[in-house]
């Protein structure tokens, strides 16, 4: 068995883990109460603090797929992969000011929920069964693979061992409820931070020959110029993940306001708080984001310039598929190559942490939705308190029996052999997201919107995402190709639209449609559901107007140096 850690490594992997552990195990028995209902158990109701909800945001995003895929698209296409990051910051304070006030004036708590007293409870099943497939076929399956992939590097262990346990140690972990994720989860972000601070040090410090970070960043930046572009040309071999000024005006945005905005996964942590606490806590999580890409995507072009530079440090081979190609996936396993004995345990238990924290939200809303807009709603109308926990908890260990499943089956099939790991979470969530946010965003602010709209952006968005993944296989696209709407897929040979364009064009034929199918049931009578909104609920306090402002700030100014 081929291993990168000493035994002292272990020793400090596992000594974190126990204090992990034993902190869970205090948190739930302090805060457990003998009536604990089913909303206390799914969100913690009242019980997070802003602190702790914006550090559970972030331990929950930040997972395989950051620190294993994002560092890889860090690795093949620069600090452009940043744009999902730096954008978030600002769609977390969108949605802090316009989405939250709107769940918790109108006591929102899923999702599905939502769907329903906005629409009908057609819309929310058919959303609940959606989402329940995307989060198990797209993130869990995804998570337990690339952190196995990622586990499996460092410690020599089986793939299929890995993906074993990350699935046991997160059931653990989700059965104890909201609570005790929110709060361990605060550990595990310090650490995470600490960890990935630590290896972009040294990984910076190797590539300045020993004279310090900010000697090393400026050979990085001077040196790879190619990897420091925010914006691709449509030339750029990876115009095809990221289409231009598209990532600023188009379908990043539907990405993001979708994820962070629209989705029982991140919204869950703040759903049972008080808006000032979640806005808080949301404004928290906007300026972690800001620290993100220093964390996972400059450790990918570090590895890229420190293997093609061959300067010794990270051994090349490491990288390489089945097929003898370069595996973007590998780049930050190989990096925590670079730590010293002790760092390198730490750092492999606060990557280990960051999978199994993700796995745990999404496992406990899968449960939330399942248990609250499934079961309590079509199986068992008149289930008491102690029944829907159980359900939830069974909820649990059955989707990641079915994750585990799928990442064997899968896996190496989707994001193996030199696939970027991020970039099919990107996109095949993105079948779903235009016409989600198209179905919240008329649904929050246009009154007439109706429950036949909402049915057409939930089925037909799906089905024209589909269809406009397929349309290259139609006819030729080439014709597009000076407007920048296709583009040359070196992959296929084909012409191709760029996801993100995608959705964007299935957002705005969902929007369209979505008016004339209610402005033609308006004419017949049909009168929509309303929500309790009051322009005044909107307002927000000065600190956290003046820290919004900031976070933008910051974001401009990072996107007026790397254009």
């Amino acid at each position: 068995m081929n291993t990168i850690l000493s035994t002292k490594d272990y020793i400090v992997f596992f000594v974190y883990f126990i204090i992990v552990a034993s902190y869970g195990l205090w948190i739930y028995y302090k805060k457990k109460s003998a009536s604990e209902g089913a909303k206390d158990y799914f969100l913690a109701e009242g019980s997070l603090t802003w602190w702790a909800i914006g550090a559970s945001l972030i331990a929950s995003n930040i997972s395989a797929e950051q620190f294993i895929g994002m560092s890889g698209s860090g690795f093949k296409m620069g600090l452009a992969i940043a744009a999902y990051e730096w954008m978030a910051s600002i769609t977390l304070i969108v949605v802090a000011i316009f989405f939250m006030p709107v769940y918790l004036k109108n006591k929102i708590f899923t999702m599905p929920q939502f769907l329903n007293q906005r629409y009908n409870g057609t819309v929310a099943m058919i959303m609940a069964v959606f989402w329940l497939m995307l989060y198990i076929v797209v993130n869990l399956m995804s998570i337990l693979y690339l952190g196995a992939v990622a586990i499996s590097g460092i410690s020599g262990l089986d793939l299929t061992l890995c993906i074993m346990l990350l699935a046991v140690f997160a059931i653990i972990i989700t059965l104890g409820g909201m609570k005790v994720i929110g709060y361990t989860d605060v550990i595990q972000v310090f650490f995470l931070v600490l960890g990935g601070l630590v290896a972009t040090y040294l990984a910076l410090n190797i590539i300045s020959d020993g004279n310090g970070v900010l000697a090393g960043f400026t050979t990085l930046h001077n040196d790879a110029p190619e990897h420091f572009h925010m914006i691709f040309k449509t030339d750029n071999p990876n115009y095809m993940d990221l289409p231009g000024i598209s990532v600023l005006i188009g379908g990043m945005w539907i990405a993001n306001l979708s994820y962070w905005g629209c989705n029982q996964y991140i919204t869950q942590r703040a759903l049972g708080a008080s808006l000032p606490t979640a806005r808080n806590g949301l404004l928290f999580a906007a300026f972690l984001k800001l620290l993100m890409p220093v964390i996972v995507v400059i450790p990918g072009i570090a590895v890229y310039y420190i293997v093609n530079k061959n300067l010794g440090a990270i051994d090349s081979s490491s990288l390489l598929t089945s097929t003898g190609a370069q595996d973007p996936n590998k780049a930050y396993p190989a990096l925590l190559t670079l730590l010293p004995a002790g760092l390198k345990g730490l750092s492999f238990a606060a990557l280990t942490a960051a999978i199994v924290a993700s796995l745990a939200g999404k496992a406990n809303s899968i449960a939330t939705i399942f248990t609250l807009d499934i079961y309590q709603k079509a199986i068992n109308k008149d289930a008491s308190e102690k029944n829907l926990v159980n359900v939830g908890k069974l909820a649990v260990i059955v989707s990641m029996i079915l994750g585990t499943g799928l990442a064997l089956i899968l896996g190496e099939s989707l994001m193996g052999e030199g696939k970027q790991g991020f970039q099919y979470i990107q996109e095949y969530t993105g079948f779903v997201s235009p016409g989600i946010f198209a179905m919240f965003i008329l649904g929050f602010f246009w009154k007439k919107t109706t429950s036949n709209a909402a049915m057409f952006a939930t089925i037909g968005g799906f089905i024209l995402s589909v269809l406009f993944k397929k349309l290259p296989d139609l006819m030729d696209l080439s014709f597009l190709s000076s407007t920048g709407f296709s583009v040359l897929n070196p992959a296929t040979g084909i012409y191709e639209i760029p996801f993100i364009d995608r959705m964007s064009f299935v957002f705005i034929i969902c929007v369209i449609f979505m008016v004339i199918i209610s402005l033609i049931d308006n004419k017949r009578g049909i009168v929509p559901k309303g929500l309790e909104i009051d322009t005044k609920m909107f307002k927000a306090h000065n600190g956290f107007v003046i820290g919004s402002l900031l976070v933008v700030m910051i974001v401009v100014a990072l996107y007026s140096i790397y254009w």
